[in-house]
């Protein structure tokens, strides 16, 4: 049986999805069979970002209903075929499911898959119970911004009152200049307030805004950005890696010295 990871912010516009996308494809990239699952039925936006929209056929729902077998609904990737996508149904609402049937779906899949990865809605409604329903283990996606650090603390608390205790923090969009700044909460202050494990810290980066609009997720890249390498590091985490932490104020400090050596070479 795979694992069935549920993938889960509280706040929307955080990188959830950007997240979910990336780490499907670099677990494939590493030679595991995943599965995704769009849990966001009425609003889906996971095959968008994976490339897949035109060819999405058939969705959950028509599983569900018996419009289809499970395997015709499911997306095979066009670059890694261990990848594929389940999608939602765009035209129904959250309530379209049930917890029981999304467990039925994931059991199948897990049977099949390494990873079933589930992209849960924003929020803490109905969508968000059917997302985590059949899930063992959560990765919560939150900015270091205080109420998205706020939505992600209640997030945790209503995991561990529906039993998933394995559940592992990513810090999304981090700009270290502005921590070092002391205008952005620091990675020790979120996990400070969430008291989870920290398993991915990925900093700002504006080509995620064109792999968005391209549908190639950061980690398809011959030579990933920074972030890319981030969703990289956190797949091999989950596969049992232990990998060091990028080093972003580094990297970020290496930028600003050489924007201060120009600056100061005019003055």
């Amino acid at each position: 049986m795979g694992r069935t990871i549920v993938i889960t912010s509280g706040k929307g516009g955080v990188g959830k999805t950007t997240t979910s996308a990336n780490i499907g494809v670099a677990l494939a990239k590493l030679g595991r069979s995943v599965v995704l699952i769009d849990a966001d039925f009425g609003l889906r936006n996971l095959d968008l970002l994976l490339g897949l929209e035109n060819r999405v056929v058939y969705t959950a729902i028509d599983v569900l209903t018996g419009q289809c077998r499970l395997d015709q609904a499911l997306v095979r990737d066009k670059r890694l075929n261990k990848l594929v996508l389940l999608p939602a149904a765009q035209s129904r609402n959250k309530d379209a499911i049930t917890p029981e049937q999304m467990r039925q779906l994931a059991s199948a899949l897990s049977k099949h898959y390494d990873y079933v990865l589930i992209d849960c809605p924003a929020g803490i409604e109905a969508g968000f119970r059917n997302a985590i329903a059949p899930a063992q283990e959560a990765l919560v996606v939150t900015t270091p911004e205080i109420a998205a650090v706020r939505d992600a603390d209640r997030v945790i608390g209503l995991l561990e009152a529906y039993r998933i205790r394995n559940s592992h923090l990513i810090l999304n969009r981090l700009r270290p200049a502005m921590v070092a700044a002391n205008d952005m909460m620091s990675v020790e202050d979120v996990q400070e307030i969430l008291s989870i494990p920290l398993i991915g810290i990925v900093p700002e980066d504006e080509k995620v805004i064109v792999s968005t609009n391209k549908g190639e997720p950061l980690v398809l890249a011959e030579s990933p950005s920074l972030a890319g390498q981030a969703f990289m590091n956190i797949a091999r985490r989950l596969e049992g890696e232990k990998v060091e932490f990028l080093d972003l104020e580094a990297a970020s400090g290496g930028l600003f010295s050489r924007i201060r050596r120009l600056f100061g070479a005019k003055g």
